[in-house]
């Protein structure tokens, strides 16, 4: 037995109860502490002598508990040797109804959200992390700098500028742990400076929508169609200064802003004097056309921009990066919102990964994996599902299945979950979500090329089994 293991009964603080006799009280703090995981299967109980001196009772009192628990499977008192914690959450009775079969595991998940968490450059990060370590003056190793540690936003800049065309200098930067972080530290701004109304996309990334809430902010729905968010209908609430949308690759739907609307978006944040939160959502992956530049490039002054790694390498590093305009990054410095972020050494890892090339290196090899990846789960639809109509692959690690009238997605996601393929409907993305969709949202980042096939061919017995149940009898 594990010697921390073996004596880690011996400190647990017990809650005695008020009422009742010594031995029930003690009883019920004990089996309190069994179940709770305070003292986990194993763990060894402190003889019964030992104790009685500590709680000040008598002998009896902790014998009488030891063998009402022992009688109940809580404990396990045998000649010679300790008392020990038997129970565990598995020896849970069954509920009535347990006799049913257990839910498959999960075989293939298509759920979007996640890069190839196999393609995460192990060696790179790992010399990049220990050259830091060895490297790192000592002043570093101290608290993290508020905004983030300024190599990192030198070289975010310079990259910035670069592969996005953002307009950016050094101190426009602001490090945070990913897209959620900075987000939350802006809609905290924005309610500091008396803006209590923010425009999302419908559908949209509902996590945000949740964050924006928690700000204290009202959120506004505004559609999207197949050229990106309708910015003409933010003016249909003149309360409305800020939107958050995501112009390189509009998740779900996976559109992009069209140009002309990118002006409009200008325009109309200009002349209301308002603010745009622009998600660079999956701006590094486009197969189809060259990347565009960012939104924020065209209004600097108006947009701010939230970036993250969790897409191009993993969501695991928890490093993020704010690019505000001097007026908002003013407010999130007063609101005190900029002095976490992801630790220091984990920061000069990321630059020194982007500075010596290692970054673009890994990004280059991922676009060609996802390529391939993406050709290939577009060809098991067309195979396996040619009803099937596939919009928004163009860019990004997901793409959207339209599964055509009369079919039910959410049904679907129903019977694959049966069969151990994990789905998302697109209607799982709306603000109302009452509203039935017949569309798939497929996520191929994290999907083994090997299982791409597989993956397909369970999904086309999904749909088959949903239209089968609707169809009905014969008649």
């Amino acid at each position: 037995m594990d010697e921390s293991r073996t004596n880690l009964a011996w400190g647990v603080l017990l809650d005695l109860p008020e009422a009742g006799a010594k031995h029930e009280r003690l009883t019920r703090a004990l089996r309190v502490a069994v179940r709770s995981g305070r003292l986990p299967a194993g763990s060894a109980l402190p003889p019964s002598r030992t104790l009685a001196a500590d709680l000040g009772c008598s002998r009896w009192v902790v014998t009488q508990a030891y063998k009402q628990l022992v009688a109940e499977g809580y404990l396990d008192a045998q000649v010679g040797s300790a008392t020990r914690v038997r129970w565990t959450p598995d020896t849970v009775p069954a509920p009535s109804g347990a006799d049913r079969p257990p839910a498959p595991q999960t075989r293939f998940d298509l759920t979007p959200g996640l890069p190839d968490l196999r393609a995460f450059p192990r060696a790179r990060w790992g010399e990049a992390v220990r050259d830091q370590a060895r490297r790192a003056p000592f002043p570093d190793l101290g608290f993290p700098p508020p905004g983030g540690h300024p190599e990192l936003r030198r070289v975010l800049a310079d990259h910035l500028h670069r592969s996005r065309g953002v307009v950016v200098d050094t101190d426009d930067i602001v490090v945070s742990t990913g897209v959620t972080d900075g987000a939350a530290r802006l809609f905290r701004a924005l309610r500091a400076e008396g803006i209590t109304r923010v425009a999302v996309e419908d559908p949209g990334w509902t996590r945000l929508h949740h964050v924006a809430r928690e700000a204290g902010l009202t959120v506004v729905p505004v559609p999207v169609d197949e050229h990106g968010l309708r910015v003409a209908e933010l003016d249909r609430d003149p309360t409305v200064r800020a939107v958050l949308t995501t112009p390189a690759h509009q998740f779900p739907t996976g559109v992009t802003l069209t140009a002309e609307r990118r002006a409009a978006l200008v325009e109309w944040v200009r002349r209301i004097d308002g603010v745009v939160l622009e998600d660079d959502y999956d701006a590094e992956f486009r197969y189809d056309h060259r990347p565009l530049g960012a939104v924020q490039g065209m209004c600097p002054q108006r947009v701010v921009l939230l970036g993250s790694v969790s897409k191009t390498m993993s969501p695991a590093l928890g490093i993020g990066w704010v690019v505000a305009p001097p007026q908002w990054r003013r407010v999130l410095q007063a609101s005190g919102t900029v002095r976490s972020g992801p630790p220091v050494l984990d920061q000069l890892a990321f630059a020194r990964l982007m500075r010596t090339g290692g970054y673009d290196r890994h990004l280059r090899s991922v676009r060609q994996r996802y390529r391939a990846r993406r050709a290939a789960l577009l060809d098991a639809l067309r195979t396996r599902l040619p009803a099937c109509q596939v919009t928004g692959s163009a860019a990004g690690l997901h793409l959207v299945a339209h599964l055509g009238d009369g079919v039910d997605a959410a049904d679907v996601v129903t019977a694959a979950a049966a069969r151990g393929l994990r789905l998302v409907d697109l209607g799982a993305y709306r603000v109302d979500r009452r509203e039935p969709a017949d569309c798939l949202v497929l996520g191929y980042g994290n999907l083994a090329d090997g299982a791409v096939d597989d993956a397909v061919v369970m999904l086309a017995a999904s749909v088959a089994d949903q239209s089968a149940h609707d169809s009905g009898p014969p008649r």
